[in-house]
């Protein structure tokens, strides 16, 4: 099977449609899939463009959708509406706000005075009803393990100093450990050496110019020439680009 792979798409359809067509995704006559992994929205302006293109491949099971932090941050926002979690600083921040006004296609004056008529909108979405359920934690095949931060492990310590554990049973890890393993750094994971014999871990999440500027002396992450571009190195290949600033979205073409 051949697999066209990208991560942290946050609603830049437009990104992602160069990205495929740049790769063959369209003209493919073999049997392909695309696989996300994880953050589907939360940025761009193009939500229901991209809507559109996931359930369309979806009836066509031509897609493997992997869940991100961002749609868990989606779940939080509705299942707290009535606690104000619309209102919350963080919600508007990381975008979901904003995709939940592109989605009910409502204004944010709306949302100050229709919250229930949005919510029961949100609630009956596509995106609440097709998209997230049918997400995976990660998708595996024979050389590969696609996900969304890394897989589950222990972290002990901070920003300045961080320890990395292993979790041995990390595929039947529980639903709070897949939520915290959305949240790593997979690039820096797979340095602390947590990562899968004879497999390649395919990451989103954390910018590729982390793992450039960090392990290469490529440029810096956010100034100094970063280099979006996917990242490789042993046991990982992270693709967020970081849409917002590069403007680009990442796609690499693995068979399996």
């Amino acid at each position: 099977m051949r697999y066209y792979v990208t991560a942290d798409v946050h609603g830049y359809f437009s990104e992602l449609n160069v990205a495929l067509a740049e790769k063959g995704f369209f003209e493919d006559k073999e049997p392909h899939k695309l696989i996300i992994c994880g953050d589907i929205y939360d940025r761009g302006t193009e939500a229901l463009e991209l809507q559109n293109f996931i359930l369309d491949l979806m009836l066509r099971e031509k897609v493997i959708l992997i869940r991100g932090n961002h749609e868990d941050l989606a779940l939080e926002l509705l299942n707290n509406w009535n606690k104000g979690s619309f209102l919350q600083r963080y919600h508007h921040s990381n975008g979901t706000v904003d995709t939940v006004l592109q989605l009910t296609e409502t204004t944010i004056e709306q949302l100050s005075t229709e919250s229930d008529e949005i919510y029961k909108k949100l609630s009956k979405n596509p995106f609440i009803q097709n998209i997230i359920p049918a997400m995976v934690d990660f998708y595996e095949t024979e050389h590969y393990i696609f996900t969304h931060g890394w897989i589950p492990c222990t972290i002990i310590g901070n920003n300045y100093s961080k320890k990395y554990f292993p979790i041995e049973e990390w595929r039947n890890a529980g639903v709070q450990a897949w939520n915290s393993a959305r949240w790593i750094n997979g690039m820096e994971a797979a340095h602390n050496k947590i990562i899968e014999k004879d497999k390649t871990i395919i990451c989103g999440h954390w910018h590729c110019s982390f793992g450039h500027s960090r392990y290469e002396g490529d440029g810096g992450e956010f100034d100094n020439n970063p280099n979006f571009t996917p990242y490789y190195g042993e046991g990982v290949i992270a693709l967020d680009a970081c849409t917002p600033v590069s403007r680009v979205v990442n796609c690499i073409v693995v068979e399996d």
